[in-house]
């Protein structure tokens, strides 16, 4: 196979094997064309026209911007055939220097590597030359004269990453929600999936923070005032949990953890998965929510969960408190049932309802907001990520609603003697503000931010993690962090609708996809404002004087 030169006919022995190699094969002849003087040398402008033209697909704009100063700051400047290969070479490996510098820096994305360590480590991988490294350095240089590489230097070098190519325009269709097309017994399935999920998240949570939960329940119970002889037993959260751990042992501060897995793993499943629901079917074609949406959809997951786990809520407050007094006989779950029958265990479901509503209204909204703020470049979150912000949106929702919960607690906590004793939310309200003031309403606000927070972030945490590793594709929204947000490179693509049939968008995208995957660089003809039609204007011939 012959490629014709302005010097000379050149014979290619054999045609490369990968479609980089044949790119790279023609930067050459380039260069070749290029070096009129057949000296080994072209110009610095020679130099940044070959690449901007050949190779530009290869390009970061910092790079662009800068390839006179790379070659050596002036246009008269020589670049030399190895200096321009070794370029080449090391945008083709900056995948490879991404790898060499996390062996150096591990997770810190700030850390400072110099010239010699950086050396030290590539010595290791043996694909990388000091050629490269020097011009990787001298680039890095260009932005800040530290003599030192960082992750940003090495990502305002890189090229596009492949899954930031257009040609994951499949995935794109595949991620779009199909809500319409999608059968009901298929929705009822996520549903089920997500309910299960759920269950095993919330009792993991409730799990990892049930002893503050039964220190926060203590100190809401503990009356100010009263005639009941010896009623103040704690003086803060703190002193709760020492004599917990000194009277009743360690295991006393899982007293009614039973229920509470029982009645947790659907609570929190019902919630999460109603609130799922309710956001998908506001959820917009681009994925995206307005914030009245998220507060309703929030709203509806705290009602619907009362209904099912009032019951639960007040057998486990009722065999938590019981644990205060010693002497007493000791009581059970089903003992607790069986004195309140079936309407005494929705004793409370309206502050039940005051609480839960507002507090799923205002942590779900948060949580979304705050995971989209702690997201990666890439869209992408981590389990820290989420775990943090699952934590962050417990603070303001747990605390905001903690008298409702004061009120929830007194109504169902069975009154001992000498104790006032409330027929109804109001009631409760009025003699708590009459008998021990307003502050009173903020009882436990400590405890119950020290327990919903890392809890709520513990049971989201593993709520999106198993969804991720299980990996189940009901046709649906994905969960946000869950995947990274590719980057097109192609300004307009093609509409996912389900009735395109393509067009030159379409052509653009898969021919843009066709070149990142195999290193190419097609030929783009684009007309000048020279050579558009004109309307032909005619020519008068000069009069004869």
């Amino acid at each position: 196979m012959y490629v014709t030169s302005s010097a000379r006919p050149q014979f290619i022995t054999t045609l490369p094997s990968t479609g980089t190699e044949l790119q790279l094969e023609h930067a050459r002849q380039a260069f070749s064309q290029k070096d009129k003087n057949k000296s080994g040398t072209i110009t610095a402008l020679d130099f940044s026209d070959i690449m901007a033209t050949i190779r530009h697909h290869m390009l970061t704009p910092f790079v662009e911007e800068n390839l006179v100063s790379a070659a050596g700051g002036s246009t008269s400047h020589m670049v030399s055939f190895s200096y321009f290969n070794a370029f080449n070479a090391l945008l083709n490996n900056m995948e490879l220097i991404r790898k060499i510098y996390s062996t150096l820096a591990g997770t810190h994305r700030d850390t400072h590597v110099t010239k010699e360590e950086f050396v030290h480590a590539a010595n290791k991988f043996g694909q990388i030359t000091p050629m490269e490294i020097a011009i990787l350095y001298q680039l890095a240089g260009l932005h800040t004269h530290s003599g030192r590489l960082n992750h940003a230097d090495i990502e305002r070098i890189a090229p596009l990453e492949e899954g930031d190519m257009p040609y994951h325009l499949a995935e794109t269709q595949r991620q779009h929600p199909r809500e319409t097309s999608r059968p009901i017994w298929l929705q009822a399935a996520e549903s089920a999936y997500r309910f299960s999920l759920g269950s095993i998240a919330g009792a993991t949570g409730a799990t990892a923070v049930y002893p503050i939960d039964l220190v926060k329940t203590r100190m809401q119970n503990q009356r100010s005032t009263g005639s009941f002889v010896g009623e103040l037993m704690y003086k803060n959260s703190f002193d709760c949990a020492k004599k917990v751990l000194r009277y009743e042992g360690f295991f006393g501060f899982y007293r009614g953890l039973l229920p509470q897995l029982i009645g947790v793993a659907p609570e929190k499943a019902i919630k999460l998965t109603m609130n799922d629901f309710i956001r998908d079917k506001f959820t917009t074609d681009d994925n995206s929510i307005v914030l009245p949406a998220e507060i309703l959809a929030g709203g509806c997951a705290g009602a619907s969960q009362v209904i099912f786990t009032n019951p639960l809520e007040i057998v486990k407050i009722r065999l938590q408190v019981a644990g205060e007094i010693t002497t007493g006989p000791r009581v059970g779950a089903m003992t607790v049932v069986r004195d309140l029958g079936f309407f005494g265990l929705y004793k409370g479901a309206k502050a039940c309802f005051l609480r839960d509503i507002p507090f799923s209204a205002i942590y779900f909204p948060v949580y979304a907001h705050t995971k989209a703020m702690l997201a990666d470049e890439d869209g992408s979150l981590g389990a820290l990520q989420l775990l943090t912000a699952g934590a962050i949106a417990g603070i303001p929702a747990a605390s905001l609603v903690t008298p409702a919960d004061v009120i929830k607690t007194r109504l169902q906590v069975a009154a001992r003697a000498g104790q006032t004793s409330y027929s109804g939310v109001i009631d409760c309200f009025r003699k708590i503000l009459k008998e021990e003031g307003f502050r009173a309403f903020w009882k436990g606000t400590g405890a119950r931010v020290c327990r919903s927070s890392p809890q709520f972030g513990v049971t989201l945490v593993t709520y999106e993690l198993l969804q991720r590793w299980l990996d189940v594709d009901f046709g649906g929204h994905r969960r946000a962090g869950s995947e990274h947000t590719h980057k097109p490179t192609v300004p307009d693509l093609p509409s996912v609708t389900a009735d395109h049939v393509g067009g030159y968008h379409l052509a653009a995208a898969t021919f843009a996809g066709v070149e990142r995957k195999f290193g190419l660089h097609l030929p783009k003809f684009k007309p000048s404002e020279e050579e558009t039609i004109k309307p032909a204007v005619p020519v008068t011939e000069p009069e004869a004087s």
